[in-house]
């Protein structure tokens, strides 16, 4: 009689296969994984995991997904939404640091993503879309005067979100500080040098 698959005896669901092929992901790169990577770290046959999803190509859209939820999340949020720009600003970015700890692998595929397929790109224009909002923030917080007049929002833009990003590539959550912590830190740093 045969053995049914691993992934079928629950050993893995839709949610761990992807947290394991994230893993993988991030460890060979996207490009450079094959579903035998997957399927040979996840302890199954490469048919076993087409049970769950019909390719790679729709694991990488479903964890790009996970981290860009939950910056629209932060954008539709009334706290996003209401107030001066600046204390705005200060919640989303310390919001975002939150998020990226709390999804750090997903946040550093998406990170590392350049666009090779058409997931990819989506993708890329997700993030664009939250880039601009955040821009959106910091000029608003330039004209009611919160951000110094000698500053560029542009580049006050890219360096607050270059700081959260580089998180990703040095926090382990095991050695470092908790997610307030991180946020706590920045928030002063940054915030302490743009108010005007």
């Amino acid at each position: 009689m045969a053995t049914p698959s691993p992934i079928r005896q629950r050993r893995h669901d839709p949610e761990s296969v992807l947290s394991i092929a994230v893993d993988v992901f991030n460890e060979r790169g996207y490009d450079g994984t094959s579903m035998e990577d997957l399927a040979r770290a996840l302890g199954v046959t490469k048919s076993a995991i087409y049970y769950h999803v019909p390719g790679k190509e729709q694991l990488l859209a479903r964890a790009l997904d996970r981290a860009l939820d939950g910056l629209f999340e932060l954008v539709a949020d009334e706290r996003a939404a209401a107030g001066p720009a600046i204390d705005r600003l200060e919640w989303v970015v310390r919001e975002s640091v939150r998020l990226l700890v709390d999804r750090l692998p997903y946040v550093t595929l998406l990170l590392r993503v350049r666009g090779n397929s058409l997931t990819e790109q989506a993708a890329l224009e997700r993030r664009r879309e939250f880039d601009g909002f955040v821009s959106h923030l910091v000029k608003e917080a330039a004209a009611e005067g919160s951000i110094r007049p000698d500053l560029d929002p542009a580049l006050v833009t890219r360096l607050l979100f270059g700081t959260v990003n580089s998180i990703a590539e040095w926090y382990r959550p095991a050695r470092g500080a908790s997610p307030d912590d991180l946020a706590d830190a920045l928030v002063k740093m940054a915030f302490g040098g743009l108010r005007g």
